[in-house]
């Protein structure tokens, strides 16, 4: 009959277009305004500055944007920046095993930050991605500083720092470098801002630690933000047709929702207001984030701003005020992470972080396809929270997902089974169906009615040949999804021509094969009644070949590796139902 044909086309379409309206929904880039203002150095000069929790009423939060300017005008913070120039002279260098950090005296913000483990491209292994940078074209920081009464940022400007040397490198006898920016204030007191870099990591200690040798009562607040522009994401691989689409914006932890997402749109439209006790902030894009992280034990004051004129976004927190008495000390800190997105290392920082790893709304079948597909290649397995070395992995992602491919056959192999001998069946009794067809041409009901009675007789279900192979969709889904979205697949190496699995291929032998093998696929299965639907069944080998062309090679991989098992099986058993055996 023609029903289960119709019902694989229409699922085919279904999630095609399901994935469409998800990629557009979440992943695609929103127009951005054109830049209308020109600013000589906006990510080195004052950053709109929030005005601290105990200075914003009650509530501690901030309503609205303008409202926040105009608290920050009343405490004589800065609501625009100023047009100070850039100057090399003033920034600082800090080299470790992971990061190439460069730190600007004039705010003591981090206006560069390149990760060398994880190169722009494979071809040029030696010149390391960089995830932040500020210049003509881009501008993506991380600023920091204190805000209140005696802060160390006002509307007057922002503080030059001073350090004892203009270049730091983490020994490889090290774990942990310190880099200090000192500062006296007119009061008397005594300000270090200590960048702690530990060997390793991508998580980075920012500690304003006041020292309060004045005789009055030192008072203000810490606040860290990104400022990131409206740009396109620029590790975004453009092969193809169409770039891969990932999401990109803001994101964030409240006490009701470890995940939240907030795109460009939504900060232009309703901007973040909130406060929490601990949580985190994030600026995602694909397979990197970074993220501050405040001090867990205080309610930090969450807010998001859009500079129109510039096409920037502001994302950031404000601790609570605190005081230092004469003769004290306190330590006012936050941590910022600014690297790949590692699930296991971003769980370990804070709650809910390692969800900025995005595998949408099949999360669920993703996770384990993910932590099976690690513990293939690596041999390693995560349990509570511990990772265990096994032994036994393969060291090759290609190799890991043609494992993959074999035990999710085997997990559906029954299923599959179902499929094909219904479909062994339907191409065993297409003779006679043809023949009932031509002898009842003038009344469909009776031809109807006669094809149910030979499926009854054969006992064949005509929706088994189709619904097993939707169910096993999702998976297919899923799978896509940890192949877009885990950075540990960038830039991974197969064999000869492949040296990237998360990008196409690029001489498209793995989705021309691909295609073949669904050709031969198709010839096992019975032919259509109606001709248009065997017309169309004829060309969706083609239109799948030219649909998987930009697709990531390990995807297409997958599905080469399934069609050829699925060739196999489905072989086996056609011939069984052919001698009689079954």
């Amino acid at each position: 009959m023609e029903i289960p044909r119709a019902l694989v086309i229409t699922g085919i379409a279904v999630v095609s277009y399901l994935m469409i309206q998800a990629w557009q929904k979440d992943y695609a880039n929103p127009s951005q305004p054109a830049v209308t203002e020109q600013v000589a150095d906006a990510g080195n000069a004052t950053p709109d500055l929030p005005a601290p929790q105990s200075d914003l009423g009650e509530d501690n939060g901030v309503p609205s944007a303008q409202a926040e300017t105009a608290a920050a005008d009343a405490l004589g913070l800065p609501a625009v920046e100023n047009t100070q120039t850039s100057s090399s002279s003033r920034q600082i260098e800090v080299n470790t095993d992971v990061l190439r950090v460069e730190i600007d005296l004039q705010g003591g913000d981090i206006v560069r930050l390149a990760l060398p483990d994880y190169p722009t491209h494979v071809e040029t292994p030696d010149q390391p991605f960089v995830l932040m940078e500020q210049d003509a074209t881009r501008t993506y920081v991380a600023q920091s500083g204190l805000v209140g009464t005696n802060g160390t940022d006002s509307s007057a400007g922002r503080p030059l720092w001073s350090a004892a040397s203009d270049r730091y490198t983490l020994n490889e006898s090290d774990n942990e470098l310190n880099v200090d920016l000192t500062l006296s204030q007119d009061n008397g007191a005594q300000i270090i801002k200590r960048y702690t870099f530990e060997k390793g990591s991508y998580l980075v200690r920012v500690s304003h630690i006041v020292r309060n040798q004045g005789n009055s009562e030192w008072s203000g607040a810490l606040y860290g933000q990104i400022k990131r522009d409206g740009n396109d994401d620029p590790g975004l691989s453009k092969q193809g047709w169409a770039p891969m689409p990932t999401y990109l914006g803001a994101a964030y932890w409240d006490t009701e929702k470890p995940y939240n997402k907030l795109d460009f749109d939504d900060m232009q439209e309703s901007p973040l207001n909130l406060t929490v006790e601990g949580g985190w902030l994030a600026m995602v894009q694909h397979y990197f984030v970074s993220a501050w992280i405040p001090d867990p034990q205080q309610r930090n004051h969450y807010s998001s701003v859009h500079l129109k004129q510039r096409d920037q976004y502001l994302l950031r927190f404000v601790s609570p005020t605190v005081k230092v008495a004469p003769g004290e000390e306190k330590v006012l800190y936050a941590e910022f992470y600014a690297g790949p997105k590692t699930q296991d290392h971003l769980e370990a920082i804070s709650p809910g972080l390692n969800m900025t790893v995005d595998y949408g709304w099949l999360w669920f079948i993703s996770q384990p396809i993910f932590a099976l597909l690690v513990f293939l290649q690596s041999g390693e397995v995560s349990i509570f929270g511990m990772d265990i070395d096994i032994g036994g992995g393969v060291s090759n992602w290609g190799v890991a997902i043609i494992l993959l491919t074999f035990i999710i056959k085997a997990i559906f192999f029954k299923l599959s089974a179902t499929s094909y001998r219904s479909m062994a069946k339907m191409r065993k009794v297409a003779p006679e169906m043809q023949r009932i067809k031509e002898q009842n041409k003038n009344d469909r009901q009776k031809a109807q009615m006669e094809t149910m009675k030979l499926f009854q007789r054969e006992k064949i279900n005509p929706l088994g040949g189709c619904l097993p192979m939707l169910v096993q969709m999702p998976v297919f889904i899923a799978l896509y999804y940890v192949l877009l979205e885990s950075v540990e697949l960038r830039q991974a190496p197969f064999f000869l021509w492949i040296n990237d699995l998360s990008v196409m291929d690029p001489y498209f032998v793995l989705p021309i094969l691909m295609g073949a093998s669904m050709f031969l696929q198709t010839r096992l299965n019975p032919t259509p009644a109606d001709p248009m639907q065997a017309q169309v069944m004829k060309w969706m080998p083609i239109v799948f070949s030219v649909f998987m062309l930009w697709f990531p090679a390990g995807l297409v991989l997958y599905w080469l590796t399934n069609n050829i098992l699925s060739i196999a099986q489905q072989w086996v058993i056609t011939k069984n139902i052919e001698k009689g055996n079954d």
